[in-house]
């Protein structure tokens, strides 16, 4: 069998968080793990034991914004290299060149629709493979 794809999800709204949870639980091959802020994905991450091949992060939190959190991510050596893609309501293509410059994969726009965003995932995992 092959391995799960390990996706990362962060947000700070519950609502959202359960219906991601949600999402990819109709994916038997897609493993997600949460966190409801920056801080959170920090103290996940901080020994090296689990690495997703993703990581989901909304833009807009109290904290630690999506930006501070691919920053702190890119200054531990274990997680540099995990794929980010942001997830937010700032569509607009200015805003998406502006991520991707930053250093970003792409983004998803708030509202997702959750029956397609498994399948939105694997298209940008497929991605980050080949970049």
């Amino acid at each position: 069998m092959a391995e799960k794809l390990k996706i990362l999800y962060v947000d700070d709204e519950p609502d959202i968080r359960t219906i991601v949870e949600i999402a990819f639980a109709l994916d038997p091959a897609i493993e997600v793990r949460l966190a409801s802020s920056g801080q959170d994905v920090l103290e996940m991450l901080q020994q090296g034991a689990w690495i997703p091949d993703l990581a989901l992060i909304d833009m807009l939190m109290p904290g630690m914004t999506g930006t501070d959190v691919m920053a702190a991510l890119r200054e531990r050596g274990w997680t540099a290299n995990i794929p980010i893609v942001f997830v937010t309501a700032s569509a607009w293509q200015k805003d998406i060149d502006r991520f991707v410059e930053a250093g970003a994969l792409g983004i998803i726009a708030k509202p997702f629709d959750p029956l397609t965003l498994a399948e939105t995932v694997r298209s940008f995992a497929e991605q980050a493979k080949r970049e």
